[in-house]
């Protein structure tokens, strides 16, 4: 028998100092089983930093061919592709073919880094690519914010995020690795 995801909800309130964003969303969030609660709030940091109203949760874990977050035009082209953690440069070359824009979020420390000097050189000429790095302990003090009912607060400002929840807050440092 197949394992079910785990459904969570979060309750998000963004204030976007850069883009002049300032809104509450109500999000249900599926984890897969073999989805960690470390990578499940890297997703909902990813929807917090590009927070729309027409920015939705894809199928990643269950469709190979979909991002982990993706918003659409009217037309259903696709305008911007977010994967979260180290996917391959052929996965990341199909991407940025398909849509305007495309964000990979990466998060685990050294591993991140391997990764990089692995498919960075390989990636330099695409022009619609930005990557990102969190550093891995930001990441570890998101996790523990994981609950099934969250309310979350993220305020964003020149690369910095302050994530905050009842408990306290968590600082985190965006680390470009690459942009347009």
């Amino acid at each position: 028998m197949a394992l079910k995801a785990t459904i969570f909800k979060a309750d998000l309130q963004v204030s976007d100092m850069g883009r002049s964003y300032y809104q509450d969303h109500s999000i249900t969030i599926a984890r897969h089983p073999s989805e960690n609660d470390e990578r499940m709030m890297m997703r909902l940091l990813a929807f917090a930093l590009h927070a729309s109203d027409s920015l939705a949760f894809a199928n990643r874990l269950t469709t190979d061919d979909e991002p982990d977050l993706w918003q659409n035009d009217l037309t259903g082209s696709i305008q911007v592709w977010i994967d979260i953690g180290q996917p391959d440069e052929k996965r990341i070359l199909k991407a940025c073919g398909r849509a305007r824009q495309v964000f990979v979020y990466t998060y685990s420390g050294h591993s991140a880094k391997v990764w990089w000097d692995q498919v960075g050189p390989k990636l330099e000429r695409v022009k619609n690519l930005t990557v990102v790095n969190l550093p891995a302990a930001a990441a570890q003090a998101m996790e523990k914010m994981a609950q099934r009912s969250m309310k979350l607060q993220f305020t964003i400002q020149e690369g910095q995020v302050w994530m905050a929840d009842q408990n306290g807050t968590v600082h985190i440092e965006l680390t470009v690795l690459k942009s347009p």
